[in-house]
């Protein structure tokens, strides 16, 4: 059982993380297209705020796929994504709605939904850990089984 319980812990930290490292190389291949789109967003500081997601996609997404340091990666990628999700889904509903928009609106409303079930996932693997076959859990099953032969 626990074999099968790692194997899925592997396989949903890669389809989790996915959607992170290919936005981050996407935003690294078009750097003026993504700050022009953070600008007409209002960010503040758009050339840090574009270093920053692209470490939190990238960087952390890759670090959730390797399963280093996990936890920690999912719980940065977690907050990271709140204001992410209130400022390019929830602003762009409002304006959906204001604008009398109704399918940009159920888009947007579809896109906060996919961002709070990903939340789901980060949180998920911030509290349980990215399972034994991880760079965090090396020797993790080595170590249960001993204490079973010990026991």
């Amino acid at each position: 059982m626990a074999g099968t319980r790692d194997v899925g812990a592997l396989i949903g930290r890669i389809l989790l993380a996915l959607i992170f490292v290919l936005s981050g190389l996407q935003k690294l291949m078009g750097p003026a297209g993504t700050m022009k789109m953070m600008a007409a967003h209002g960010l503040p500081l758009v050339p840090l705020a574009f270093v920053a997601t692209i470490l939190v996609e990238f960087g952390c997404g890759s670090l959730l796929v390797l399963g280093y340091k996990a936890r920690w990666a999912a719980m940065l990628i977690f907050l990271w994504f709140i204001p992410v999700t209130l400022v390019f889904h929830v602003a762009a509903y409002h304006q959906a709605v204001a604008q009398q928009k109704p399918m940009d609106a159920l888009i947007q409303q579809i896109m906060f939904m996919k961002n709070i079930s990903i939340m789901g996932g980060l949180l998920m693997v911030a509290s349980f850990g990215p399972g034994a076959i991880s760079l965090d859990g090396r020797g993790e099953t080595e170590s249960l089984a001993g204490s079973l032969r010990a026991a």
